[in-house]
This record gives structure tokens, C-alpha cells and sequence, in this order.
């Protein structure tokens, strides 16, 4: 698929026991990527968000960065009993967190990549995932804070040196969330304590004379919170999770979802139309609107917008996933985890279904960055066996496909959506392209087969067949020859070829007693 020759090119990140690969691609050349590094002695890697740099930690006292545009080992970094590792957004600094040796020891790390001096320290006794990275950073690095006991501190990311330069009261607070961009304001978690319900309030960034939230939602039975801020810093989706379900209908506890705007106006439930878990809420690139799949099997999922009005319902099914394609335009549906892998893709512009097909056993999906692609991927340690790489077309055919003994992980490098051109130039290539059932060159068995639908302006999804267990079959079938039902879809095969062969006998007896 040609795209505009200013356009970035596709790379992917490919970590293998001990070693990662940088691939360059698709399009791939005879069906096969290009290698762009190779064979990197490596532990863990990741990104910078914005895709100037590669973080290889290659030991657990040795970091390298390398420069994604010429692959080339730029700066190293020995830190000694290192436990977690992290590049800011811009990939301006890289954040260590190393094993403390003592009740004082400051063992989280600032460094400047461009240096490789260390800019600021401070203690922190243990590492979780609401509390790493220890600082977040917007993503233009214009802000950065951390969150101590019972307030938010802010830093001058000019001058670290400064320290902490502003201070938000907000006692009992266990993690904040800074919003995208801008980075205009923080969400603040507080947990419940002594019969307090637990809250989610929301602050303007570095304004330390604040005594109340500019919104709060006050939540009973919550044990965590998942804070999701859209681009623009105008809502904040809330997913709340209880350990507990007072209902007693699911083994996992109960969720529920909650929606914030910065200017007051929206403080409440999100109006679900099915009863059941959260499994998935993601907004779209433009902030503008989000998705929702929600509900027992099989879930639900719906479109809404930024008011918190449904837009497009995308049908029941066996789902858990949504994934907004970052160049608008489209979106995957999918079952991944427990689920079987069923995947969806829809045009939501034109509200309609493009395709339907599956990944079994993902671990992880996302789109490129041109949005063009969609790649899931088979890892350890979640999955150790049938490791592998799928990527498919926006339309859901696939690809190409590739196994591995063991695989750890599988990323795209990450670029702004900005860079490549309008999604429906970029695709033009791809229009005559027929979803049928193809094997990639040189790659592993047929993939599976890709059923394409004819869609309305807005298609009604089928009602999935309720579960039968075998023996309910089996009793039905039975009960069915008992009954005299004379309907094949209540009998088995079998069933149907013994009662022919029983009803030929009985005709065939009746009719020599007929003649005697």
C-alpha cells in the first residue's frame, strides 16, 4: 500500500527470549519485513510516546537508548538493582525505579537522556501500577507531578532542580491522572476509609489555592478506579471496580461507569441498556466520542457522545474489547483473553459493518498508527504455546501471519496520526482487495476465513443462539422421539437416520400383515 512519500514508515517492536527486533513495515517486501535492528540483547523495551526513542533494558543494571530514526545506540545508563524503567512522553528524560537498600534510600531516578546526568530523587518504598511512573508527565512534558501522601505535587519541567513548586491539598489521595492534552487539569483518586465513600475529584493543574473541586462523584462498594481522560481535557471516564457484587450475579465483583465533564455540567452514570460488568470504555482520537462494551455474555456495545448521548449501537456478541482506529473512520470490536477472538471491524462514519473475522488466543491488538493496519499478537507469559503475530487490513482480511516458539511482546512505533495523510487516500489502495479466504507467502496454515456482509445505514446484529450443553441436545433429542416431533432441527443426525430406518420396518410389517 503506497502512502505519502512525507509520511513516517511503519515500524514494529518483536521481543523474543533475551532478544528484541525492530521490523520495518508493512507493506513488507515479498510478504517478509525488513530488519531495522536485529538481535538485541534485551530483557524489557519500550517506546517514548511520541517514537524518537527505544528503551532496551538489557540487564538489570544496564539501559540503553537507542534513536528510532537511525537505530543507533545513543545513550547508556548503570543502575544497579533496577526494578521498573520508563521514558517520558517527548523522551526528553528516562525514570528509574531501583530495589531501596535502606528506609532513606531515594531509589526513584531522574535522568536527562541528553546528558546523562541526574536531575532529581526521592524515596519511595514499593511499586505498583497505580503508583509507576512514579512522575507522570502530559504528554508535551509541559507538566509534571507526583502524588505523596494525602496531596499532588507539581515541578517545573524546565528545572528540576527547583523541586516541588506547587502543592494540591487533597487528603487521602492514592493516585492522580494528569489529562492528555492539554494538560489542564488532574483526576484525584481517594479510596474509601472509616465508612467516607471513595471519590474521584477533579482539579485545574498547579493551582494549589483550590479548596474545592471544580467536579466530584462520590462512589460506594469501590475497591479501584480506571481513569480514562479524553484528547481535549474535557471528560473523564470512570470505570469503578468492587471486589464484591452485592447482587451476587457475578463471581468478579461489580463495575460500573461514570462520567465527568471539567465544567460541571455531566456528573453521573453512563446510560448502560444492559445489566453486568464493564468489560472495555475507550474514547476515539478525537475526543469527541467514546465506546463502551458492557453487559453478561453476550456483551453489549455502544457508541456515545461526548454528552453522554448514544450515537450507533454495534450489536451482542461474545466481547471485551474496543479499539478506535487513530486516523477516525473505523474501529475493532473483539473478544480477546477468555473469549474466543472474535473480531469486528466497522466503518462507524458510514454505520455500517465491514467485516468479521477472528484471532484466537490474543494477548494483545492495536492499530498502527496510519490506521491502515490492525495487529494482535499471541505472547508469553500469558500464553505459552502458539505465540505469533496477526495483522490485518482495516477491512479485516488478513495480512500477514508469523509464529514464533516463544514471544514476549509485539508494538507498534508509535507516531502522531498528524503525519500521515487522510485515512480514505491511504486506503484507496486497498478498495480492490476481495476478503476471501488467502494464505500469506511463506507464512504458517490458511488463516481463517474472512465473511464480509452486506450492510444498511445502520445494520441490526443477529441475536446470538442461547448456550445448549451437550446433554441438553442429547435430552432434547430424546424427548423429541419420545413426543412423536416429527421437526429435524430437535434431533441429532443420528437420531433422524435410526427413527427413518424404524418408521421403513413399521411400514414394511404393516404391510405383510396387510397381505397374510
Amino acid at each position: 500500500m503506497a502512502s505519502d512519500n512525507n509520511s513516517p514508515s511503519l515500524e514494529i517492536l518483536v521481543r523474543r527470549p533475551e532478544e528484541c527486533s525492530l521490523w520495518t513495515g508493512p507493506p513488507f517486501e515479498n510478504g517478509q519485513p525488513n530488519i531495522k535492528l536485529d538481535k538485541v540483547i534485551c530483557l524489557n523495551a519500550k517506546f517514548s510516546d511520541d517514537g524518537s526513542l527505544l528503551m532496551v533494558v538489557k540487564s538489570n543494571s544496564v539501559i540503553t537508548i537507542y534513536d528510532c530514526k537511525t537505530a543507533k545506540e545513543i545513550r547508556s545508563f548503570q543502575v544497579p538493582n533496577l526494578v521498573a524503567s520508563v521514558l517520558s512522553p517527548r523522551g526528553t528524560y528516562l525514570q528509574t525505579f531501583q530495589k531501596p537498600s535502606g528506609p532513606q534510600d531515594k531509589n526513584v531516578t531522574l535522568w536527562k537522556i541528553e546528558t546523562g546526568d541526574s536531575i532529581y530523587q526521592h524515596s519511595q518504598k514499593n511499586m505498583t501500577r497505580a503508583n509507576w511512573p512514579a512522575i507522570q508527565f502530559s504528554s508535551d512534558e509541559a507538566t509534571a507531578c507526583r502524588v505523596p501522601t494525602n496531596e499532588v505535587q507539581f515541578f517545573d519541567t524546565g528545572d528540576f532542580s527547583k523541586g516541588v513548586v506547587c502543592r494540591l491539598r487533597v487528603p487521602g489521595v492514592a493516585s492522580a491522572e494528569l489529562s492528555i492534552s492539554p494538560a489542564s487539569h488532574v483526576a484525584a483518586f481517594v479510596p474509601e476509609s472509616k465508612g467516607v465513600p471513595a471519590s474521584v475529584q477533579i482539579f485545574a493543574c498547579g493551582d494549589a489555592s483550590q479548596t474545592q473541586p471544580m467536579a466530584r462523584r462520590s462512589f460506594f462498594r469501590c475497591s479501584t478506579t480506571q481513569l480514562k481522560w479524553n484528547h481535549g481535557s474535557t471528560g473523564l471516564l470512570i470505570v469503578v471496580q468492587s471486589d464484591v457484587d452485592k447482587t451476587n450475579q457475578s463471581y468478579y465483583g461489580e463495575s460500573k461507569l461514570y462520567y465527568l465533564t471539567t465544567d460541571g455540567v455531566h456528573e453521573g452514570l453512563v446510560p448502560l441498556r444492559k445489566e453486568g460488568p464493564i468489560h472495555d470504555a475507550q474514547w476515539s482520537n478525537s475526543g469527541s466520542e467514546f465506546a463502551v462494551v458492557y453487559g453478561f455474555m453476550p456483551a453489549k456495545a455502544t457508541l456515545f457522545d461526548k454528552k453522554c448521548r448514544p450515537l450507533l449501537e454495534l450489536g451482542t456478541g461474545p466481547y471485551n474489547t474496543i479499539r478506535w482506529n487513530p486516523k477516525g473512520k473505523f474501529l475493532c470490536l473483539a473478544g480477546f483473553g477468555n473469549l474466543p477472538g472474535d473480531m469486528v471491524f466497522w466503518d462507524y462514519v458510514e454505520r455500517k459493518q465491514l467485516a468479521s473475522t477472528k484471532a484466537e488466543w490474543s494477548v494483545s491488538s492495536e492499530w498502527s498508527p496510519d490506521g491502515c493496519y490492525f495487529m494482535t499478537a499471541t505472547t508469553a507469559p500469558r500464553l505459552q504455546v502458539d505465540n505469533g503475530i496477526k495483522i490485518f487490513h482495516y477491512n479485516g482480511s488478513l495480512y500477514f501471519k508469523q509464529m514464533f516458539d516463544k514471544l514476549y511482546q509485539a508494538d507498534w512505533k508509535p507516531e502522531s496520526p498528524s503525519k500521515f495523510g487522510d485515512i480514505t487516500e491511504l486506503i484507496k489502495s486497498l478498495d480492490s482487495i476481495k476478503l476471501e479466504d488467502k494464505k500469506p507467502s511463506g507464512q504458517g496454515p490458511k488463516p481463517t476465513q474472512v465473511s464480509t456482509k452486506a450492510s444498511s445505514a445502520n445494520p441490526t446484529a443477529q441475536k446470538p443462539a442461547a448456550y445448549r450443553p451437550p446433554h441438553a441436545k442429547t435430552a432434547a433429542a430424546i424427548q423429541a422421539e419420545l413426543l412423536g416431533e416429527s421437526s429435524a432441527e430437535s434431533l441429532s443426525k443420528n437420531a433422524l437416520r435410526n427413527k427413518k430406518k424404524r418408521e421403513k420396518q413399521k411400514e414394511k410389517k404393516a404391510a405383510a400383515d396387510a397381505s397374510s
